[in-house]
Order: C-alpha cells, then sequence, then structure tokens
C-alpha cells in the first residue's frame, strides 16, 4: 500500500478536529440479503480509521451515504438504519441515527452532538435532488457540519449533491483515508509502475472497458483479458463461441485492439480454453474445449485450465498488477475456478515483491470473498470511480477538493 498521498488536496491529517464537528461523506452503499442484514462489511471496516481519527482528536461525526437506488422516496428496504449494529460493531461506539437526512430533526441532533460522539443520517437518495447535485439539498446538509470531509471514493465520478456541490458550501474540506489511499494508489500504478505491468481485465462487455484498454495500452507490457468479453475477442478471429456473450458491433473494434497492442509491443493474452455449460445455471452439464471451439447450444462461463497456467505464469512473473473484471461467472462455484486462480497467481506476485491494485466491483468481492483482501496490495472500493480515474477524466468529488 502507498502510505504517503501523492495527491494535490488537503487530507484529512491537514486538520485538528477537536470541537469540530465534521460532515462526512462515506460510502455504506452495501449488499443486505433478503432479510435485510449485511452481507459485506468492507466499506464499513474501511470508514472506521476515518471516523477514528476525528472522534479520538475530540470531535463529532456527521455521516451521509446513499444505499441502492431508491425510486419513490423513502424505501425501507433502503434506509441506512440496517446498517447500524455493523458500524456500531466496528466502531467501538453508539451510532445516533437521524430518520431524515435534512430538515429539523437531522439539523437537532446534529447540533446537540457531544464530544466523539457519532451520527448516521438516513439515506440522501431519498430525495431526488441528490443525484440531482441539487444546490438548495446540498446547502441544507452542509447546516448539518462546520468542515466537510469526502471518503466516498466509489462515488467520486458522481456530482451529486452530498458527493461533490455541498463541499462548495465549506471553507474546510478534505479528503478521508480512502480517498487518499485510493488516489495514491492509482496514481502509482499509472505514472510509476515497476515492470514488467500486466493489466487484466475481465467482466462480462468490452465496452464498459474499451476506454480504460486503450489508456493501458500506453502503459502496460502484458494484456490479459478474460471473462465475458473474451468471446468478443474470439468471435471477431473466427472462432464458434454458441451461446456465450458477445458484441457484435464490437468485433471490429477487437480487432483494431489487437492490432494497436501489437504497435505498441503490449502482448495480449487471450484465453485458449473454456469451461462450457449447457444452461446458464451453476448445476449445468460442463465440459472444457478450445477457445474458438464451442457448440451452438452452450455458452463460455470460465477460462479453462490452459488458460489459468498461462495467465498464472505472466501474473507470477509481473511486477506491477491491476486486476478488474473476474474471468467467468464465479458466482457459480462451478464456474469460480478461473478467477480463484488468478487471485491466488495476484497473491504470490504480491507476495514475491509486486505491486497489486485490485480494481474494486467484482474483482474486489473475489478477492475478499476467498480471504485474500490482506494479501494483495490495495483493494479499491470504487470500480466505476477507479475507472474513469484511470481513463484520465476528472473526477468532480476530487476536483471540488482540490480548488
Amino acid at each position: 500500500m502507498v502510505e504517503k498521498y501523492s495527491v494535490d488536496m488537503k487530507n484529512i491529517d491537514d486538520f485538528n478536529f477537536r470541537n469540530r464537528k465534521a460532515l462526512l461523506r462515506v460510502d455504506f452503499n452495501v449488499p443486505l440479503n433478503n432479510e435485510l442484514i449485511v452481507t459485506d462489511e468492507t466499506r464499513i471496516i474501511a470508514a472506521i480509521p476515518t471516523i477514528k481519527k476525528i472522534i479520538n482528536e475530540g470531535g463529532s461525526v456527521i455521516l451521509m451515504s446513499h444505499l441502492g437506488r431508491p425510486k419513490k422516496g423513502p424505501e425501507d428496504k433502503y434506509s441506512l438504519k440496517h446498517i447500524i449494529p455493523n458500524l456500531q460493531e466496528k466502531l467501538g461506539t453508539e451510532v445516533k441515527f437521524a430518520s431524515d437526512c435534512i430538515g429539523a430533526s437531522a439539523l437537532e441532533l446534529s447540533q446537540t452532538l457531544g464530544t466523539g460522539e457519532v451520527m448516521l443520517l438516513e439515506n440522501v437518495r431519498f430525495y431526488p435532488e441528490e443525484t440531482k447535485g441539487d444546490e438548495d439539498f446540498a446547502s441544507k446538509l452542509a447546516k448539518l457540519g462546520d468542515i466537510y470531509v469526502n471518503d466516498a471514493f466509489g462515488t467520486a465520478h458522481r456530482a451529486h449533491a452530498s458527493t461533490t456541490i455541498v463541499a462548495q458550501f465549506f471553507e474546510d474540506k478534505c479528503a478521508g483515508y480512502i480517498m487518499g489511499s485510493e488516489l495514491a494508489n492509482a496514481k502509482k500504478v499509472l505514472e510509476d509502475p515497476n515492470r514488467p505491468f500486466t493489466a487484466i481485465m475481465g467482466g462480462a462487455k468490452i465496452s464498459d472497458k474499451i476506454m480504460i484498454i486503450e489508456k493501458l495500452l500506453d502503459k502496460v507490457d502484458h494484456l490479459i483479458i478474460g471473462g465475458g468479453m473474451s468471446y468478443t475477442f474470439s468471435k471477431a478471429q473466427g472462432g464458434a463461441i454458441g451461446k456465450s456473450l458477445c458484441e457484435d458491433n464490437r468485433m471490429a473494434l477487437t480487432l483494431e485492439l489487437i492490432e494497436k497492442a501489437k504497435a505498441k509491443g503490449v502482448k495480449i493474452y487471450l484465453p485458449l480454453d473454456n469451461v462450457i455449460a449447457d444452461d446458464f445455471r451453476n448445476e449445468a452439464h460442463r465440459q472444457i474445449v478450445n477457445s474458438g471451439d464451442i457448440p451452438d447450444d452452450w455458452e463460455g462461463l470460465d477460462i479453462g485450465p490452459q488458460s489459468i497456467d498461462a495467465f498464472a505464469n505472466v501474473i507470477k512473473n509481473s511486477k506491477t498488477i491491476l486486476w478488474n473484471g473476474p474471468m467467468g461467472v464465479f458466482e457459480f462455484p462451478n464456474f469460480a475456478v478461473g478467477t480463484e486462480a488468478i487471485a491466488e497467481a495476484v497473491v504470490t506476485a504480491t507476495q514475491n515483491g509486486g505491486f497489486s491494485l485490485i480494481g474494486g466491483g467484482d474483482s474486489a468481492a473475489a478477492i475478499n470473498n476467498l480471504g485474500y483482501g490482506d494479501k494483495v496490495s490495495y483493494v479499491s472500493t470504487g470500480g466505476g470511480a477507479l475507472l474513469e480515474y484511470m481513463e484520465g477524466k476528472t473526477l468532480p468529488g476530487v476536483a471540488i477538493l482540490e480548488d
């Protein structure tokens, strides 16, 4: 992990929070099961150091976050009250709850908040003004604190009221520990990679990753492509892919990427074989075939053993690794073998002195589910935000802190 920030903004260590009320934007958009119990605490755990820094210095914290995508105002299944037991356990202190994120009750609770106390506002997305970036709504949020801290990197690519607009109402504003670490680790990979530098791109669609792949062709030595997007490459090269995922309108693009990689001296690795299924379910019949040899009524759901060996060999000999996207349908145990093997190879490379950045989303879930979160260099909390940052886009939630 990169210890020092290399970004042009004030961070949380630049301030003393004694007798100050910090309005802290966190990313508590965590998964809940049908019983409304948190099933992955990664984002809650990640936010604890920032919260503790503030309360240990004698400040108080007003937490704000979104949860899910409520469409019609307040809905119980999207209430942040469901995460309070997890948050209190991890924080080791009581968390007060405001049943609204603005208005008289939230304001009164924030004003009576004592030294070292923490309160959590209700889901900011219960108001459509949040995602619209409404200034009046943001000004009401701003009344709750006297210093603004943004630690929600996962939403930094959205110019929403609580992630971006609210900051303009504060003279004192800074990045929390997550935000600072995310940016510093991303910059290390982009600007100062040890070589060989390998990027592993997986996931369903080439269209979701095209900009980052094009950007990486100027940076990496090796590019490994797996997951659903690999079948578009296979079909473009004349392979038979059966019922596998494919973006027919992107096939020409995949051939262009292969040519661009050759011109830049980047070695592209595509699957050599696939684990295929006769139905999209864990219990489906399965077999292993060479890539490009998938029968009509079958679909590829994972990379095969030859691919695993080839990919793992490249990864284990790399000094910088960026991984975004699984190698198959890792939610199905029978088709998670490729993703698990890649995770193990990334861990081995890290143990051999390499630097590994896991790019949020499904890759982060896979690494954490396997218990490897502390065996890689850094696991990003923000999939979309990290990709946009690496594509060279301006993140509104970051830019407002740099002003």
